[in-house]
């Protein structure tokens, strides 16, 4: 048996460098979003609620580390929604209402979109990397050995990396809208009282939709054409229903800082579903 410090030793160098990026980038968003809190001409609720979600994120990196020193497969679908909703999450707080955003905060973006643009291309284009993350997660094994924990293949076929990467990115679409529903909350309790059931709809769509994705999902891996329809239904109804709320609840500015990151995970979500199609449609012929 393998024990822990020689697999450490024997990991690739790609390897490794993609863990010690991955924690540059979580100290960043967080280094990052204490600029703008400081130099934000507004300190209000709203900036509060977003930029501790923004900040939640550096946990997601320390979890994506754990997911890449593992080889887990689920780390490259994983790894890049982070890194896209991350640079869209904190952009969107660099900017002010009015005037121009501050020099540090700009060059601490820059930064940080560099650092993401670099995990991505290590997480799709290092063939070490790719020859690492290989294995699946362990599971509840019961056999004639008794009971145990350990990594086993899928019973299903492998999905491919599309298909994964829109299940990642759809598991967004709950806490992107349940941010600027808080936001908007803060908002209603100050001076728009006739709008609390707009806001509360706007909650119980959140919620709702997270178990939407997940029984999409949970059919997609399974080869279900027919969850891909579905699942292409519940991201149009996400749009419809949280782009104008965000419109008359938040204005044009949560329009663009809240609306923007959904749509970018949209595009996500229905770009892998489509690769996936077409990467099926070929094999066949292929």
């Amino acid at each position: 048996m393998r024990t822990a410090a020689v697999t450490e030793v024997r990991r690739p160098s790609a390897v490794r460098a993609l863990t010690t990026l991955l924690a540059l980038t979580a100290t960043a968003t967080v280094v990052v979003e204490l600029l703008n809190w400081w130099y934000a001409p507004e300190q209000g609720f709203g900036l509060a609620v977003r930029t501790g979600w923004a900040m939640l994120r550096s946990l997601g990196f320390l979890l994506l580390i754990g997911h890449v020193r593992r080889g887990r497969t689920v780390a490259r679908p994983f790894g890049l929604i982070l890194a896209v909703t991350t640079v869209f999450a904190v952009g969107r707080l660099i900017v002010p209402r009015q005037g121009v955003p501050p020099l540090p905060g700009l060059l601490g973006f820059a930064l940080l979109t560099g650092l993401c643009v670099a995990v991505v291309w290590l997480l799709y284009r290092s063939p070490a990397v790719s020859g690492h993350l290989v294995r699946h997660r362990p599971r509840l094994v019961i056999d004639r050995d008794g009971i145990s924990w350990r990594e086993t293949p899928p019973r299903q076929p492998e999905v491919s990396g599309w298909l994964l990467t829109s299940r990642a990115a759809a598991f967004t679409y709950s806490p992107l809208m349940l941010v600027p529903a808080l936001v908007a909350g803060g908002a209603v309790l100050d001076d728009r009282l006739a709008a609390v059931p707009a806001v509360l709809f706007w909650f119980g769509a959140g919620i709702v939709t997270s178990y939407a994705v997940l029984f999409c999902t949970a059919f997609l891996m399974r080869g279900k054409g027919w969850a891909r329809t579905l699942l292409v239904a519940v991201t149009a109804v996400v749009l419809a229903v949280d782009l104008p709320l965000c419109w008359w609840l938040l204005g044009p500015d949560g329009l663009v800082r809240d609306g923007g990151p959904l749509l970018a995970a949209a595009a996500l979500t229905l770009y892998g579903l489509r690769r996936a199609t077409r990467a099926e449609r070929a094999a066949p012929a292929a």
